[in-house]
């Protein structure tokens, strides 16, 4: 649940020495240790305020416990000497050596197929949850489908059809065959909803791994920041390398023809 991360910490504040003595100083407290403006700060303070207005209005809180309601004030904003938080996309060539370097245990191949399935989709990580394959009534072919909508300052994205971009091993493209086995339920993916969400779960899990780690040192070593949303980018240029047109690849990606050529530089050079 995605409550319980910071609901934890609610409670050990709580029961703790050095009690906090309003909402606000608890909201403080349970985001004191991310950086201001950033996206996780910003979640738990909207979880934590959401569950208290819930106990004040649902089970008898007293209303002192009630949240601030604007929340900027604790959430913040990004110093304007802060590094861009945007990721650098990756080759074929890195990726397919970031999957060999994986456990082959039970475990590995479950994360395996999640950055299989981001890589060839190119997929936000949060997408693997909302993922479908349908038959199209009039050819019988099969297809990957997306149901996740996400909300922007633009309105919301709509659900999608999926193209696979398969990844090149010199010459030859890589078959995962992930359709069929997605289909026949043969892929099986790690637990995505604990913590922050599927991006964070993505992110702890590949921060343990030496191939990962290899792979951020040699992209800081010239300049670039590695990040799994890389892999989603990566995507991007493998299309605009096969000649696809900006507008096919923003409808591929579920985002704005503007948004695509705004993100991803490639896109217009």
């Amino acid at each position: 649940c995605k409550y319980n991360p910071v609901l934890t910490d609610a409670i050990e504040h709580l029961t703790g020495l050095d009690q906090p003595t309003s909402p606000a100083e608890l909201v403080d407290r349970c985001i004191k240790k991310w950086e201001p403006g950033s996206r996780t700060r910003q979640e738990r303070a909207r979880n934590l305020s959401q569950f208290l207005r819930h106990c004040v209005s649902r089970e008898q809180m007293p209303v002192i416990w009630q949240p601030p309601i604007d929340l900027k004030e604790h959430i913040g904003r990004k110093p304007a000497s802060a590094s861009s938080q945007k990721a650098d996309p990756i080759t074929d060539e890195q990726i397919i050596t970031l999957l060999a370097s994986l456990p082959d245990d039970d475990a590995g191949m479950r994360w395996t197929d999640a950055i299989r399935l981001i890589t060839e989709l190119g997929l936000r990580p949060i997408e693997l949850l909302f993922l479908q394959v349908k038959k199209d009534p009039k050819t019988k072919e099969l297809y990957w489908w997306c149901s996740y909508e996400k909300r922007t300052g633009g309105g919301v994205t709509k659900p999608r059809r999926l193209f696979a971009l398969p990844l090149i091993d010199g010459a030859k493209h890589i078959e995962w065959d992930l359709l069929n086995r997605w289909k026949n339920k043969r892929i099986h993916l790690p637990s995505l909803i604990s913590g922050n969400g599927a991006a964070d779960a993505i992110a702890t899990y590949l921060n343990r791994r030496d191939g990962w780690k290899s792979l951020k040192a040699e992209a800081e070593a010239v300049g670039e920041r590695v990040t799994c949303y890389s892999l989603r980018h990566s995507y991007s240029v493998r299309g605009h390398q096969r000649g696809i047109d900006n507008g096919s690849m923003a409808l591929a990606m579920g985002h704005s023809i503007e948004v695509h050529c705004r993100s991803y530089p490639w896109a217009t050079e």
